[in-house]
């Protein structure tokens, strides 16, 4: 990969208004939450939840955009010297890591300040993964469609299933399946929303666990086990390179 461009590429974006804004907003409504909020276990789960509906929004929306609008930029380096895997990484490379410390910068700082070293720690980490995730997202999404109006209604359809629409299917399921051991087939189902496994993997550091009911128990003993914690890893990763490398694959056939 090429680092003179993803330098390039990430200074741009550092600068960019809409990072810094994004990175003040998160900062502005982390404060106000541990501020407000009297138990830090509340005050932790209430900015995951808040994590959990605006990163991956922001993430798909912001980074198809940011693919079309860079569109000129990949032309004219097609033109140089330079393979196109080389462009597409750095460009994904980019965004994802400029997103990434907006948001380390927005969160990370106000839980670090008010001493949520561990919980703060894992809350930061599902934060960033997410991101990573959701911008391989709109790279693929934007390299699917070639009109930007499309683009952006597939993000937007991606974002409402993976945050509203699957966990409504779920509840159905289990409302309506709940006299069958249908556990481990949750378990598999919640592997498949990259949302809900941070959810979990964070819920039950902060200990909390407890509150979900039996559910609660189920995740506990699978996610909280070390082999449950490296199959979510894996997971996880998958969620990354699989929608990068298939929107690789097409970027490298696609006529620009």
């Amino acid at each position: 990969m090429n680092t003179k461009i993803l330098k390039y590429i990430l200074f741009e974006l550092l600068r960019n208004k809409f990072i810094i804004l994004y990175s003040l907003i998160l900062m502005v409504m982390s404060f106000s939450i541990i501020y407000i909020g009297q138990d830090s276990s509340k005050a932790v789960i209430t900015i995951l939840n808040l994590i959990l509906f605006i990163v991956p929004l922001i993430c798909l929306i912001f980074g198809t955009i940011h693919f079309y609008n860079s569109k000129e930029f990949i032309q004219f380096l097609l033109t140089q010297p330079v393979n196109r895997k080389s462009i597409f990484r750095a460009e994904y490379l980019g965004l994802s890591i400029s997103l990434s410390l907006g948001f380390l910068i927005g969160v990370g700082i106000p839980v670090m300040f008010y001493g949520f070293l561990l919980s703060g720690m894992y809350l930061v980490l599902t934060g960033i993964i997410l991101t990573f995730i959701f911008t391989a997202i709109a790279f693929l999404s934007s390299v699917i469609n070639k009109d930007k109006v499309k683009g952006i209604g597939l993000s937007i359809i991606i974002w409402l299933y993976l945050t509203i629409i699957f966990d409504g299917l779920v509840f159905l399921i289990i409302y309506f399946f709940n006299d069958y051991p249908i556990d481990k087939f949750i378990i598999i189902l919640t592997s498949l929303n990259p949302i809900d496994l941070g959810r979990i993997l964070m819920l039950l550091q902060v200990d909390i666990s407890a509150l979900m009911g039996f559910t609660g128990a189920t995740f506990q003993k699978f996610f909280g086990s070390f082999i449950g914690m490296a199959i979510s890893a894996v997971f996880m990763l998958l969620w990354i390179f699989l929608p990068l490398a298939v929107s690789l694959r097409m970027f490298k056939r696609t006529n620009f």
